[in-house]
């Protein structure tokens, strides 16, 4: 199965970086020695103190290869310059209903709708792709139509 690329900014890959540094460095380190703490407390089996360090553990661990994988497949988005087609990487200001809205167009792991960044994946953001400027765009959703304007493309 090929690998899988993931679609970063460089504030997106950096951000990886740093959690991926302090889950290393950091909180590997203070789980062993609560699972320490927890062993020197005698019996296992009626632990709670050590079931729980155990869990986060097993967490940690999944979630510093998850973003190793990440990094090890991060492509950096780079914006082609274009401001009148809608790319990866671009901030797009949409009008709707007579409300603006913008977004930033990113990959899938660092979408956060909440902040205005989203998926190239989503409905939303595949519609956008290759839109122009000064265009209609028409996303269908489970809640019905929404009609956008592309209004500017930074």
């Amino acid at each position: 199965m090929p690998t899988r690329k993931v679609l970063l900014t460089q504030e997106g890959l950096k951000k990886l970086q740093d959690e991926l540094k302090v889950l290393k460095e950091d909180r590997r380190k203070e789980i062993i020695e609560r699972i320490q703490e927890a062993i020197s407390h005698g019996d296992l089996s009626e632990n709670a103190d050590y079931a729980q360090a155990k869990e986060e553990q097993a967490f940690i661990e999944g979630r510093i290869l998850e973003l190793e994988d990440m990094v090890k497949n991060a492509e950096l988005i780079k914006s082609n310059g274009d401001r009148n087609v809608v790319s990866i990487g671009c901030t797009v200001t949409l009008g709707t209903n007579g409300k603006e809205v913008k977004y930033t167009i990113v990959g899938a792991s660092e979408a956060n709708p909440a902040a205005g960044k989203i998926s190239n994946e989503s409905l939303v953001g595949r519609a956008l792709l290759g839109a122009k400027l000064g265009s209609k765009v028409v996303v269908e959703s489970p809640a019905g139509k929404t009609e956008y304007l592309v209004a500017s493309i930074e």
